[in-house]
Formats: structure tokens, sequence, C-alpha cells
């Protein structure tokens, strides 16, 4: 074997150490600390409803891992690696880095908590010391003992460490449980929390940290042998064992203590179990097995960060991703991570961690659910999981995530959210080729306009004159010299339609032509996004114009409904051009033969000007006309480019018709309800000494778009 192979696969693992870190987390501080001053404050049913609810998170966030973690290999990093690994790198990177914070912050929550163990203790430190107790006196110095250890000796000491605290928990729980009485009948003493207690979201939001613990053995995902295994394994076994624990705390605390006793002693399980002092021990081997799973976990987080090249500085990613040994331990990033838990431990409450731990780690849970229920719906012939969730259960637990950040408190669910934006913002900088969000719904939007395209083919019914909406197709092989027929396709489609913009390559299908194809492609994206439009861009390769316009005609919409309308393009310097009248004369016999509309746009390099009057012209032979070019006239007028246009009718009749027709254009107008004043609508007498042409010169020869109908015999 060798180093890089070694490297890879670190440790080597089995099931048990996934599930030590999970459970160690799990059962932790906020169970001896805040369990009873939850039953307390809400209750018995109220302290069952919030394990109830955090384990409606957890449990399909676990699913969701075991899911996800069973698809594709896990490396470093746990969480982040399948986050980015299925998002990319870019929205991965914005949770992860999230993650990493609420884990780091973890540790020193943890080292918060453990020197609560050491209350009983500050007597004696006033009388033999003079001075106060102060949490800080023990949680600093651990800090610091932990941080050697897991420099010094690694992820393997760390883990006989856990081996040890494990045990020790399980003994300070079986001499609690051991305690006090199981008469059933006490628990009406504690139905009902205390008068003017603190609130159930408030309580939830204090004790969620107690169920994030469950994806604690994630983060051991690059030195497991089997994570595809283990991961599942030991993380389902983590979040039940830790269930049924926490129901039974819940129903011994609500059978053996007053609710104002509860509320009030943060080590009321002491006074419970059969001897006092184990429940501090405990406490203290609880947090203190946290507090090395969550040291564990966070460099390992940090250092795929880096790999992945997510920080700003070149030079910081190749430090962060630097790794010591065969083991490929993350020392940099761990001399980060306590550098962090330090600051937090010398500034922070325990509260006040607890509430910004549940907001970082209710988002990622919440990104992790609908990544299944995505993966779901996207149906990927690649997403085959050896583990099956069900996408219903991840989506109560992504619902369930985003709604009690909110239930918690909304500015701080606002501030981590905004945060997580902010970073997404720095990263897409830093990283512009980088998948973005549109990655998020591509493969669940595809199926379902997959679907929605089956079904409105089998369910179409005819098209009534109301129902109409434009779905135009263009083409053009000067794409990159004249965009007259690309604009105007956007104009069609902004709102109202769906437009298809094809760049014309002429010669034979090859390799060499279907990567130029790819190419301009590349243009014509580029160009709808500069013109912020709304079109569909793609190529197509044909020996002759013809054969192109005849293969375009017949493709179905992208949007799902048929095709039905054609724009081709000249320039007007080329009207006497008998080549390109030729191509006009085939593209626009063939568009009426499939029944398609035309547009024949004479582009010129005015290129509409200022973009406000669109002037229309009639005659009698074209009233058959009128109605789309009203209707495409509204329709142009509602680009932004047009927003202060007008719309001008003109009416070239024989004298005798003249009235009527102007009623006739009247009553049109007004019935498909087009913006057009009466004022601006003429009827004129059909030219005699003059032509037609000569007439549309005079009264339009300043507009920025004139359209002017024809039928099959005109053209």
């Amino acid at each position: 074997m060798n180093s890089t192979e070694q490297v890879a696969k670190g440790h080597g693992f089995g099931t048990l150490p996934v599930f030590l870190a999970a459970i160690s987390t799990i059962l932790g501080a906020v169970m001896f600390l805040r369990f009873g001053w939850a039953v307390g404050n809400q209750g018995v049913w109220g302290a069952l409803i919030v394990v109830l609810i955090g384990h409606m998170i957890t449990i399909p966030t676990a699913l969701a891992i075991s899911e996800i973690a069973t698809n594709r290999k896990v490396e470093g990093g746990g969480e982040y690696f399948i986050i980015s690994r299925s998002f990319g790198t870019n929205i991965g990177a914005s949770i992860g880095i999230a993650l990493y914070i609420s884990q780091a912050i973890s540790v020193a929550f943890y080292l918060i908590a453990f020197a609560q163990a050491f209350q009983g203790l500050a007597p004696a430190i006033q009388s033999h010391l003079g001075m106060k107790f102060d949490p800080r006196m023990f949680s600093l110095p651990m800090a610091i003992i932990l941080s050697w250890v897991v420099i010094k000796w690694g992820a393997s000491m760390a883990v006989y460490m856990l081996y040890t605290v494990i045990l020790i928990l399980a003994i300070s729980l079986g001499l609690f449980f051991m305690g006090g009485n199981w008469n059933w009948g006490n628990l009406k003493q504690s139905f009902n929390g205390i008068p003017k207690g603190n609130s159930w979201a408030y309580v939830f939001a204090v004790c969620f940290p107690a169920f994030t613990g469950m994806t604690a053995g994630v983060g051991l995902s690059g030195d497991l042998k089997n994570p595809r295994r283990s991961i599942p394994l030991g993380t389902m076994m983590a979040v039940l064992a830790g269930a049924g624990v926490y129901i039974l705390i819940i129903l011994k605390l609500g059978m053996n203590a007053s609710p104002a006793d509860l509320a009030n002693d943060e080590l009321i399980m002491a006074k419970i179990a059969v001897w006092g002092p184990i429940i501090p021990i405990g406490l203290a081997a609880a947090t203190l097995s946290s507090a090395i799973g969550s040291l564990l976990i966070a460099p390992r987080t940090m250092q795929a960060l880096a790999a992945d090249k997510v920080f700003p500085s070149q030079k910081i990613n190749n430090i962060l991703s630097q790794g010591v040994g065969k083991e490929n331990e993350p020392l940099k990033a761990t001399y980060v991570t306590v550098g962090i838990a330090l600051v937090v431990i010398v500034l922070g409450d325990v509260n006040v961690v607890a509430k910004i731990v549940s907001q970082f780690f209710m988002v990622t849970y919440g990104a992790l659910c609908m990544i299944s229920v995505l993966e779901h719906f996207a149906a990927s012939p690649s997403y085959r999981p050896s583990f099956r969730s069900r996408w219903w259960v991840s989506l109560i637990g992504a619902i369930g995530c985003f709604t009690m950040m909110f239930m918690m408190e909304i500015l701080a669910a606002l501030v981590a959210i905004s945060v997580m934006f902010l970073i997404y913002l720095s990263v897409r900088r830093n990283n512009r080729e980088g998948r973005g969000i549109a990655i998020i719904f591509k493969g669940a939007l595809y199926q379902m306009i997959r679907r929605l395209q089956v079904w409105l083919q089998k369910n179409r019914s005819q098209i009534s004159g109301t129902d109409w909406r434009p779905s135009f197709i263009a083409i053009s092989d000067k794409t990159f010299e004249r965009i007259a027929a690309f604009n105007l396709l956007n104009w069609i489609a902004h709102r109202h339609g769906f437009g298809t913009y094809f760049h014309y390559i002429k010669g034979m299908l090859t390799k060499e032509s279907k990567d130029q194809s790819v190419q301009d492609v590349e243009r014509v994206i580029k160009l709808t996004n500069a013109a912020n439009a709304g079109v569909y861009a793609s190529s197509i390769i044909s020996p002759s114009f013809t054969t192109a316009v005849a293969q375009i005609i017949q493709v179905p919409g992208v949007s799902g409904m048929d095709n039905n309308g054609l724009i081709l393009e000249f320039p007007r310097d080329d009207i006497k051009n008998e080549e390109i009248l030729n191509q006009l004369r085939t593209g626009v016999k063939m568009a009426l033969g499939s029944e398609f509309n035309v547009c024949v746009m004479r582009s010129s390099e005015y290129n509409c000007g200022y973009k406000s009057s669109i002037h229309l012209w009639l005659t009698r032979q074209q009233l058959c006309n009128a109605n789309l070019m009203i209707l495409l006239a509204y329709i142009i007028m509602g680009h932004p480019d047009w927003h202060n246009s007008e719309i001008s009718v003109y009416a070239a009749m024989p004298d005798r018709e003249m009235e009527t027709q102007k009623t006739f254009l009247a009553d049109l107008i007004h019935r498909g309800r087009i913006p057009i004043s009466s004022s601006n609508v003429q009827v004129l007498p059909f030219p005699t000494t003059t032509s037609y042409e000569a007439l549309v010169h005079q009264y339009s020869s300043e507009a920025d778009l004139v359209i002017v109908g024809f039928t099959p015999q005109q053209f």
C-alpha cells in the first residue's frame, strides 16, 4: 500500500467509534443541566414534546445522512463532504463554514457545561482561596488539557478516552435510575410546569443541542474502514438509544421532584440518584466526551474545506489542509479550533451559546434533509444508495428544521441565514466556476418538467384564440454580427411566451462542427445573460439554411408546448440579394405549410432607436393578420426595453370602407383589451397616386418599429 492510500484510509475505525462519538455527544451537558429545568418549566408532557419534536428533526436527518452516505464514497469532512459533493463546493462551503463554526463553538459549550460539575466546590474555593467561584477556573484548563491530548496523540487517544467516559456516563445514569422511585402516580404532580415559566420555544432552543450529537460520528468519515456501513448503523443506534434514555430521564424526574425544584436546581438529578456525587462526575464525563467528539470533528471539517480551496487565501488553504502522519491528522486546523473555543469560553454564557449552536445546526440538518428530498425526486441514475429513507420523512425533517429556527428566535434565525448567504456570496466570488444555487433544484425540476410535458401532451386540447400565446423560434447564421432576430425573439418571449434561438452553422455534422456549435451556444448564452433574456439558446448544424429551417420547425417546443411561430431576418442593404431572398421565400413557405405564424424582420443599424413608438400597418388584404399584429405589438410593449412606448395603428382602405373598417379596428382593440388610444388609430384612403410603401414612409419614417402585414401571395 502506498502512502496516498494510507492517508485516504485514515485510522480504519469500525462502527463502534461512530456510535460512541454520537451517543457521547447526545448524552451530554444538556441532559444533566437542562432536562430537569425543562420539565420544571413545561411539565412532563411539554418536555416529552421537546424530545418528540427534536427527534422528528434529528431522525429524518440521521436517515438522510445514512442514505446519502451509502450512495457515494464519503471521505474526510463528514457532513460538509456530503453537502458539497451533492450541491457543489459553493453551496457546500457556505453551509460547511457555518457547520464548522457551530462545531468549534460546541467545544466551548461543552467545556462551559463541564465547569458546572464543580459548583459544589464553590464554598471551599471561597473559604480557602478567597475567590468567588468562576466556571472558567475549570473550563479553560480542561480546554488546554484536551487540546494537548488531541494534538499530541490524535484521534486514536481521543477514541480511547471516549471508552472511559462512556463507562462513567453509563454508571452515573444507572445509579440515577436506581435512585428515587418509579411511582407512575407521582407524574400528576409534574404534568404542568411552574406558573409563568419560560416559553416552550425557548426551552426547545436551549435543549436542542442535546439532539445534535447524532451526526458526530459522520465527522470521522475519513477515518472509517467502511463508512457506507458504519455511518448508518452507528448513527441510527445512537439516535434510538439517546431517545430512549431521554424519555426515561424525563419520566424519572417527573416522578421524584416538584416543578419548582426541577426549575431551580440544575443538579436535581444528584438528589434523586442512589449516590449523589456520581451525577457531577457523570456530568463531567458527559461534557468531556462531547467536547472530545466536537474537538475531533471540527478540525476535520475545516481541513476538508481548505482542501476544496474554499477560503479566499491560497496560503491559508494550503496551511489548513495539511495533515500530519499517515492518518492525515488536521493539526493546523486543530490549533484554530482550540483558539475559537478558548475565546468563546472566556466570553460565553451556556444558554446563549446553546441558542447559537442550535441555529447553525438547524440550518445544516435542514439542508441535509432537503438533499435527500431532492435526490428522491431527481431520480438520477447515479443515486443508488444501499440504504433508503422515504422522501416524506426527509421533508418532515426539513420543514421541522426551518420552522423551529423561526419559532426559537426570528432574529437569530435571520442572522444565521444571512451569515450563510454572505459566506455563499464570498465563496461564489472566489470560485465562479463552481456550481451555484441553481444546481440544488436542477434534478428535481427536470423530473417535474418531464412529467408535466408528458401530461400536457396526453391531455392537450385545441387551443382557442383567447388561450393563444407565442412559442416562437428564431434562426440566424449571423448571430454575432446582427442581433435583430435575437432581440425580436427576446421581446416576444419576455413574459407572455417562450422563445428558442437557433444559431445556424452551415456544414455536415462532424466532431469538429459539433465542438464548434458547443462553443457558439456558450457565446449565445452569454448574450442572453447580458441582455437578461428569457430565451433558450441552441444551435443547429445543417448542409443548407433551408434544411435547417425544415428541421427546427419540426422540433417540439422546449417549453412543453408546440412551437407556433418562426422569426427570420435579413439586413435592409441585402434586399436585392437573390440568395437571401430565396432562403426567406423557402423558409416562409415551409413555416406557413406547417401552420406557423411568420415574422420576417428587415434589420438596420438603427436597431429600433429609442424604442418609444410601434406602428402597425394594415390593408384590406391583410386584415386576417390584424389580431396577431396587434397582439404581438402589445406583447413587445410589455418588455422593459419598450416600457415607455405607445402603439399606433394605420389602415389603408378604399374610401367606401374607411368608416366600416375604423369601427372594426376599434372593436378589435376593445375586445382584445389592448392599450391603444382611439386617437392612435387612423384609417387612411388607399393610395392611388402614390405607392403603399411611400405612404408607410410618410407616416412612419421616424417610428422605432414598423409592423407591416403580408399575405403569402404578397410576399
